[in-house]
């Protein structure tokens, strides 16, 4: 996924009658698999009937969870989320909302009778109050773009949101001439803004986000920040309403410094904007303790590093002293909230794959609360998650396993309990297939890598299987034991899955994370290699059927393994990167890739670019090979899967390139296009001695 330290939402796109054509005569053989094996097996149809929770909020007595239900919706072949609300003690589960739309990111006033959220209910997402002792729902904003990070202040007067603003352009040259009446061609388009595409997006029109202030019966919204600068993140109130603070880019020469960003506090009488940190890094996050003593807030020093954590800082407001609580922990925190008497902050956190959430005091021990928080990713098994915290303590955390999308996990008083089975009718009697947690010592120098091994349903170790390679994108992204879809997919087809997360993955620590430090790819080959024998020396899998794909950092490697090595019957690379040269001047978030990636930039040293470039060594490449993107990707654009297609057809290995219409670097956003991914692959393995379950062969 090639990620930049943020990821940002697809836009929905509409398929074309062409495409629709086509993916129905990819899917048949599918569907016809899935009537020939036992009906219990999970089947590409079954995707649209899986749901999954998110965006939680917790009533500060621990009595209510409301959260974003997530479906997918077969006619528009979109995910629809509506807001529910369920009792922690009688699990009783209620709608909030309803309706063939989206609905998401609630948030409960603070004196706990309104729930602010965004809906595109009316065409356009806006600012949405349910009073929930009545029940009556009025939109409030009426706004010309998406706002986000909605934030209530402590009266329940405001909600604070970010939103962007357009820059005004000037043209330099105006074409004079023109006669009434005619017709002439668009006017050309002039860019010179650093960042002018991103990813889902595409090419985006100049301007800024900035904080802004609604009342919450509804008006016109008042614009907080001005200047040239982007304040994208969520605000804290101070507990008098009277300031709020934020993180915010607000200097200039952003090329030189693509990840730093500073705290800054609002006094919203004068607008004035005071810096709270200064230093070369990131700072972000920043959440004002209940009681208005403390300031806590995530970042680290930057040192230029491919993977560097983020501590939990707390900085006494008072005394203007900071102190970072979590130097011991070796790992990246994602996500801080207070504990309401403003002792301690809960951290979010993957470890080893999977994620926790830990308790930290101000002047105590840290103490673990659970590892079982799970993401809401359907189509790849990534580590992450979200979780909110009641008053007395009670903890509510998306969960999920390899057989079971996220639900609604709760820690009260010590005690675990799961409180939604959103997935009990679309699973049952599904005979989904079982992991295995695998750990090996990679051949290159004895350093643990963990996997993970999926297999068929039915398995039987005395039997030999094909084994498909599936390899995450990143390149510092964690696998972890939780649910995929595509790998449920792939074993229900009759391959044994493995998935790894070789050295540079996320969740193992700062050192393990900067092995691949201009140096990527490298020994992570070796690692992944390791896996593979691993498990053939194992006696069920088939030697001769070997098979690998990956995404984005994933499809780099896959390339990679290709041009190293020949022992793969058939590969399929997935919105790659093959040539670091191109990629760099061509990619959205190139200041970031440029100077955390490399050295140096790429005319300055075309040799260290060319030698981790897959393109470099198509000469060994012999493997039938498919190359698979998003037409419209910003994050890996599609050219660099044109390069690799060309080069293997001048060498007249078989290839094939699969074009994803309308489709950025997030291919699976709609649920046709995961069933369209898993279809190519299962085909194209298929036509190298994959498995033909749907011709009645059994493996």
């Amino acid at each position: 996924m090639l990620k930049a330290h943020f990821i940002k939402s697809p836009i929905w796109a509409q398929l074309s009658l062409f495409y629709l054509l086509i993916l129905s005569f990819l899917l048949s053989p599918l569907l016809a698999q899935a009537s020939v094996n036992n009906d219990s097996d999970f089947n590409p149809m079954d995707v649209f009937n899986l749901e999954y929770a998110s965006d939680l909020a917790i009533s500060h007595d621990g009595l209510l969870v409301y959260f974003v239900r997530n479906r997918m919706d077969i006619n528009t072949d979109k995910q629809v989320k509506n807001i529910w609300s369920i009792h922690t003690q009688t699990k009783e589960m209620l709608p909030v909302t309803s309706g063939i739309h989206a609905d998401f990111s609630p948030v409960l006033s603070p004196d706990q009778e309104k729930l602010a959220f965004i809906s595109t209910r009316s065409g356009q997402p806006q600012i949405f109050i349910k009073w929930l002792k009545t029940g009556a729902i009025a939109m409030i904003s009426h706004l010309n773009e998406m706002p986000s990070h909605l934030t209530w202040s402590p009266d329940n007067r405001f909600i604070a949101f970010n939103m962007f603003v357009a820059k005004q352009v000037n043209r330099p040259v105006k074409i004079a001439g023109k006669p009434k009446g005619a017709t002439w061609a668009d006017e050309a388009v002039v860019i010179d803004e650093l960042i002018y595409r991103q990813d889902g997006a595409g090419y985006i029109q100049p301007g800024f986000k900035h904080i802004f202030m609604i009342e919450a019966h509804g008006g016109n919204a008042q614009q907080l920040t001005s200047e040239d600068y982007d304040h994208s993140g969520e605000v804290s109130w101070a507990p008098d309403g009277q300031s709020m603070y934020f993180s915010a880019q607000r200097f200039d020469n952003l090329v030189l410094a693509p990840i730093r960003s500073e705290v800054y506090r609002l006094v919203l009488s004068s607008r004035e904007i005071t810096a709270i940190t200064d230093r070369n890094g990131p700072d972000v996050l920043p959440k004002v303790s209940p009681n208005g003593q403390y300031l806590a807030y995530l970042g680290f020093d930057d040192n230029g590093m491919n993977y560097q954590n983020s501590k939990l800082y707390v900085r006494s407001l008072k005394e203007d002293k900071v102190r970072v609580l979590t130097q011991d922990l070796d790992r990246n925190i994602d996500a801080i909230k207070w504990n309401a008497k403003g002792t301690g902050v809960y951290i979010q956190y993957d470890d080893k794959g999977n994620t926790s959430v830990s308790f930290q005091p101000l002047s105590a021990n840290r103490k673990l609360i659970t590892q079982h928080i799970g993401n809401h990713f359907l189509g790849r098994p990534y580590s992450g998650g979200d979780f909110d915290v009641a008053h007395d303590g009670t903890l509510v955390f998306t969960q999920s396993n390899p057989q079971m999308p996220a639900e609604i996990g709760m820690i009260k008083q010590g005690k675990h309990d799961v409180l939604t089975q959103l997935n009990q009718d679309a699973l049952a009697g599904k005979t989904l297939a079982k992991l295995d947690t695998i750990e090996v010592k990679s051949s290159y120098d004895d350093l643990p890598i963990q996997g993970w091994v999926l297999y068929p349903p039915n398995f039987d170790k005395r039997q030999q299987y094909p084994l498909i390679l599936e390899i995450h994108g990143g390149p510092t992204a964690a696998y972890g034991p939780h649910f995929s879809a595509e790998g449920q997919l792939y074993a229900a087809a009759g391959y044994v899955v493995l998935y790894m997360n070789p050295r540079g993955s996320s969740s193992y620590g700062a050192e393990f994370a900067q092995k691949i430090h201009n140096n990527y790819p490298s020994q992570d080959y070796d690692d992944l290699m390791t896996g593979v024998d691993t498990l053939i020396a194992k006696g069920f899998i088939d030697d001769k059927r070997l098979f690998v794909t990956g995404g984005s950092g994933g499809g780099v490697l896959t390339a990679w393994i290709i041009g190293h090595t020949t022992r793969f019957s058939a590969a399929v690379v997935a919105k790659p990167v093959i040539n670091w040269f191109s990629f760099v001047l061509t990619a959205d978030f190139y200041p970031f890739f440029a100077q955390y990636w490399f050295a140096d930039k790429p005319w300055n040293d075309p040799e260290s670019y060319m030698k981790r470039s897959p393109i470099s060594y198509v000469d060994k490449m012999e493997t039938p090979t498919m190359l698979l993107t998003g037409e419209e990707d910003h994050r890996t654009p599609i050219t660099e899967s044109e390069q690799l297609y060309q080069g293997l057809k001048l060498k007249q290995v078989d290839t094939m390139m699969v074009r994803i219409p309308n489709a950025s670097h997030s291919i699976t956003a709609r649920p046709s296009r995961l069933l369209t991914k898993v279809a190519y692959i299962l085909w194209w393995f298929e036509q190298y001695g994959g498995t033909k379950k749907h011709e009645g062969e059994d493996d």
